[in-house]
């Protein structure tokens, strides 16, 4: 039998401020003796021009959330709207150019082309669209991630931070509504982890940009404006404004067992 789990009520956002509307979405993989149910009936909004965090344990749903919101994975049920578009309704041709258009992305891995040098990595996907980025643009990215002297260089030339930076001014050089990040410091040491969480914290602040965030890591969750936590396919609390200390006693809460919204505050549902 599945385990019940209470979501929770989360802080309003209003309409014209939404980057992702998510609404009674479910996920379940496989039938039978292997169905299994990643998400139930979720309810969420994602504030534009704000820094969210994802966090929960193994196999809560986490990631799956962000797959599912980013349109990298259909939705079992629900719908999910990125700005205006019913990303759940769309065909996949429309789905492709919405991907490329207006979602950034950065992975663990930083799935760059190794043949290609840093330059034409960053450029990649806007090349293979047939597009050419702003100029301009390109170059405040590339003094944002303190890349200009690295351009030429292939992956293999590059320490594991600065292959994220280039992955970071990929997923920037669009000018996305919406840059989304799974597990982006896994692979990196804690220097290099903090640049870069630093350079989306810098994308926030200053460029208006929204960042989704899924992480295990307390520390890095503590850079976002709000930190979502997760159990059993369901939100089941959010801190806003979060310090590592107060993540890590939430996270505590959810590895024993404790599915409930913590002792309220203004901090937390």
């Amino acid at each position: 039998m599945e385990s019940e789990v209470v979501p929770c009520t989360l802080t309003p956002t209003s309409v014209a401020a939404v980057a992702v509307k998510v609404r009674q979405v479910t996920k379940i993989y496989g039938a039978g003796e292997t169905r299994v149910r990643a998400l139930r009936s979720v309810d969420v909004d994602i504030a534009r021009g704000q820094f969210t965090a994802i966090m929960g344990p193994s196999g809560s749903g986490k990631s799956t959330l962000m797959h599912c919101m980013a349109a990298l994975e259909p939705v079992t049920s629900g719908h999910i709207w990125i700005g205006r578009s019913n990303v759940t309704r769309l065909k996949e041709g429309r789905l492709t150019k919405l991907r490329r258009d207006k979602i950034g992305f950065i992975f663990q891995a930083f799935n760059l082309v190794p043949a290609l040098t840093a330059a034409e990595n960053i450029t990649l996907p806007m090349d293979i669209a047939r597009r050419s980025p702003d100029p301009v643009w390109l170059q405040q990215v590339l003094e944002i991630v303190g890349l200009a002297d690295r351009l030429r260089h292939r992956p293999s030339q590059l320490s594991g931070g600065q292959q994220q930076r280039v992955a970071v001014a990929r997923a920037l050089v669009a000018r996305p509504d919406i840059i989304f990040g799974d597990e982006p410091t896994g692979n990196l040491d804690s220097r290099a982890g903090n640049e870069v969480l630093a350079l989306l914290r810098y994308f926030v602040d200053v460029l208006g940009q929204t960042v989704v965030l899924v992480t295990h890591d307390p520390a890095a969750a503590s850079h976002a404006d709000r930190v979502l936590f997760m159990a059993d396919g369901v939100i089941v609390d959010e801190i806003l404004f979060p310090t590592a200390d107060a993540i890590m006693r939430r996270m505590l809460r959810l590895s024993e067992g404790h599915r409930g919204p913590s002792t309220p505050s203004a901090n937390a549902c």
